[in-house]
């Protein structure tokens, strides 16, 4: 592997400030890490009436770093994860995220993604796209073949999911969902 000496760019050189910056403390050098995506274990989730399902390797997390954890805590600036969805399912209900920016690349597969305005679009092994914070998303796969990407989310302190069809809210980085309902700004302060 290749090393690189901390100060070798100087004293506030892009090497010491790298490794400031992500918390590690390495005596004088770094060594990069190489994970093989088949050797990362899968998560596989399902829901409880079968409409989603989606098994997904935490490419990040083979890498190094907790899962939701930006630089800003000593993680990863971004998350990388292979995903999966078997043919007929969906990987995630139709939301959208109010920081977060997901890029995705189709390793394998075809499968359809509806977007921000609830347009459907065909995918295949090859396409590219972005969603940013605000335009919902869904991806699932209407082939025979299991549908394969790659997605690339940028971390944040926090966001918030929203759901359009049920009004829920998924708060992170607690990671609760919850279900609100309108009030008056100062209901319950004074």
């Amino acid at each position: 592997m290749t090393r690189c000496a901390l100060g070798e760019l100087g004293e506030e050189g892009p090497s010491k400030g790298h490794n400031r910056r992500l918390g590690r403390a390495f005596p004088g050098q770094f060594t990069m890490k190489i994970v093989n995506s088949a050797a990362v274990s899968a998560e596989h989730r399902k829901s409880p009436k079968g409409s989603f399902e989606i098994i997904r390797r935490h490419v990040s997390v083979a890498l190094g770093t907790a899962r939701n954890v930006g630089a800003w805590g000593n993680g990863h600036p971004f998350e990388v994860e292979i995903a999966q969805i078997p043919p007929g399912k969906k990987g995630y209900p139709y939301h959208s995220h109010a920081a977060q920016t997901e890029y995705y690349a189709v390793l394998s597969g075809s499968g359809v993604v509806t977007d921000g305005t609830g347009g459907r679009s065909q995918i295949k092994a090859g396409d590219h796209f972005i969603f940013l914070p605000g335009e919902a998303h869904q991806i699932a796969n209407d082939s025979a073949e299991m549908l394969e990407y790659l997605v690339i989310a940028d971390n944040h302190r926090a966001d918030v999911t929203t759901y359009p069809a049920t009004g829920k809210r998924m708060l992170m980085p607690e990671a609760r969902c919850v279900n609100p309902s309108p009030t008056e700004y100062y209901d319950g302060e004074e």
